[in-house]
């Protein structure tokens, strides 16, 4: 029989133990029925046997070596479906030969989110994402305007998805124990199929003023756009310029980006 795998920091790997909060995440799929299922990291599957269980196919990838070779021992028959990959450089469209499918996972904390950064990229791949991820992180990316929590993180993810903060988990149930709390989510797809905006310039406004929080809006966009133009500029001159990023829905972020759009189109003829 196997030994255990040994958890590797370099990896951030914190194996859950408690069955029960197995189980339950494993359920989260269940409201996207129908699919198949990619698991990233499922490190000894622990998670992977009850969505084994489950009438849909199953992929999952793990870039353990190690948790690879015990997977291919106690699931036989996954066998096939078993990918020593890095998920994060993954083509998304080979993983179920272009079909749509639920991503869910114990996810590692130290790239969550990178993962949801490319989960956005194949949004039309992955309508429902279910998983664990840090307490903090599951916070920020449900957040509502007005919100401390609120930022990058939550204007992105809900420009193209809905978001439900399911429940939190202690971190005594992992071996090692992280050093913060873990939260389940659930992210489906909602309606918006354009933002009617440029979408990288959309992004750019968003990490831009962000990154500068407590900074009025046209302090903070004086890195992507000069403020030279005075009373002939439509951006300077809207309201919105007196107001922090965290007072911004994201229907205003797109007019956000219209308006910044239009003055790099004047300030560039």
């Amino acid at each position: 029989m196997m030994k255990q795998v040994r958890p590797k920091k370099n990896l951030g790997q914190h194996f859950l133990t408690d069955l029960t909060i197995a189980k339950r995440i494993a359920d989260t799929v269940d409201a996207c029925p129908g699919l198949p299922v990619l698991e990233v990291g499922p490190g000894m599957g622990v998670m992977t046997q009850y969505l084994v269980e489950k009438p849909r196919p199953l992929k999952v990838v793990e870039i353990d070596r190690e948790s690879v070779d015990y997977l291919n021992e106690h699931f036989p028959q996954l066998r096939e479906n078993i990918l020593g990959e890095d998920f994060l450089r993954m083509d998304l469209n080979k993983v179920f030969d272009g079909q749509q499918f639920v991503l869910t996972g114990n996810y590692p904390y130290d790239i969550s989110s990178q993962i949801f950064f490319k989960m956005i990229d194949n949004r039309d791949l992955i309508p429902c994402c279910t998983g664990m991820i840090q307490h903090e992180v599951a916070l920020r990316m449900a957040s509502k305007p007005g919100c401390k929590a609120y930022g990058i993180l939550s204007v992105l993810i809900q420009a193209w998805y809905d978001v439900e903060y399911l429940f939190m988990v202690d971190e005594t149930v992992f071996n090692p124990p992280p050093k913060v709390k873990s939260a389940v989510i659930r992210l489906t797809r909602n309606h918006v199929h354009d933002l009617g905006c440029d979408e990288q310039l959309f992004k750019r406004v968003v990490k831009a003023v962000f990154n500068q929080r407590r900074k009025m809006l046209r302090g903070s966009l004086k890195q992507i756009v000069k403020d030279d133009r005075g009373a002939d500029s439509e951006l300077f001159n809207h309201p919105f310029m007196t107001l922090r990023p965290e007072q911004l829905t994201i229907e205003e972020f797109v007019v956000l980006t219209h308006l910044v759009e239009k003055e790099l189109c004047t300030t560039t003829k």
